[in-house]
């Protein structure tokens, strides 16, 4: 068992790129996360990373290493899930990730009713509006809203989640209303950016009469949280591009309104992504499935009211 505990240390060192990262995701110390990779090398008797100060390098050897350390990890966790399936019931924990709205609003309320439901499984969740790299990150499943770019994930597609424009009556009294995206543009309105560091210039992609366009928009406020988005935009503060179900309680009391409805955003794809390898753990399934059981049903009473 510590040959696994330490096969699993240095398959997290390697994809973490660090002791410390490693140690944190495996709920131990740096200095523990070392003495495993001490151990291995021992074993194995070759260096399986270049230690500097500033950084830590997989060997030619470490990285021949790697694959056959996860296919043995990989194994160990099919075979470990098929028994756990052929159980009474599951157990074990469950690591997932959400965007902030996505989570606050969909997942996190439904986690301890699957908690109730399966009592023995745990559910770690983490949320933020920033990419994540499941696979770096050692998560088994995350939620996603957007274009997926990274073709070697399974993903598992739940609803096209319609969305709007949208901005504070307050806004549209000292700034008028927009009517179509040239006069957001043409007219320097104030919008509200969803970015992270190292983004690009800002597009919002709309439906214009001739098709979808991208319009590059400009503001004075940028945030990677999407609620501190929506918080300006109940402030006064600009236009806000938003999924209809995080703001709907909004739309209704009238704290927003629709703006430039004529060329309003294209829905935008709600999906939950796994690798591969972790499809045959039967608890991933569990929770995946009932999630996106409660989220289609949670959807569905919002458009209904």
């Amino acid at each position: 068992m510590a040959y696994v505990r330490n096969l699993e240390m240095f398959v997290r060192v390697y994809e973490l790129g660090g002791m410390s990262a490693a140690a944190r995701d495996q709920r131990t110390s740096p200095a523990v996360a070392s003495s495993r990779i001490a151990d291995l090398e021992r074993h194995l008797g070759v260096r399986l990373f270049n230690r500097t100060t500033r950084a830590l390098r997989p060997t030619e050897n470490g990285r021949l290493f790697y694959e056959g350390a996860r296919k043995v990890l990989d194994a160990i966790a099919e075979a470990e899930a098929a028994v756990s399936s052929a159980g009474a019931a599951l157990r074990g924990t469950v690591f997932i990730a959400a965007p902030l709205g996505i989570g606050r609003r969909l997942i996190a309320p439904a986690v301890p009713l699957f908690k109730d439901a399966f009592p023995e499984i745990d559910v770690r969740l983490r949320l933020s509006d920033r990419l994540i790299d499941i696979t770096a990150e050692g998560l088994d499943m995350a939620f996603h809203l957007g274009l997926l770019e990274d073709s070697t994930l399974k993903v598992r597609v739940i609803a096209d989640c319609p969305r709007v424009l949208c901005a504070s009556a307050r806004y549209i009294a000292r700034r008028g209303m927009p009517a179509d995206a040239e006069a957001l543009v043409r007219d320097r309105h104030d919008c509200l950016l969803l970015r992270f560091p190292g983004a690009r210039e800002f597009r919002w992609t709309l439906q214009a009469p001739d098709g979808p366009r991208s319009f590059a928009v400009t503001g004075p406020f940028e945030s990677d949280d999407g609620d501190v988005l929506t918080q300006w935009a109940l402030d006064g503060r600009g236009i806000v591009m938003k999924p209809e179900f995080e703001i709907a309680e909004h739309l209704r009391s009238g704290a927003l309104v629709p703006v430039a409805t004529a060329t309003p955003p294209l829905p935008v794809q709600l999906a939950c992504l796994t690798q591969h390898r972790r499809l045959k753990d039967p608890k991933v399934q569990l929770f995946t499935d009932f999630m996106v059981t409660h989220i289609k049903e949670r959807l569905a009473r919002d458009a209904a009211r």
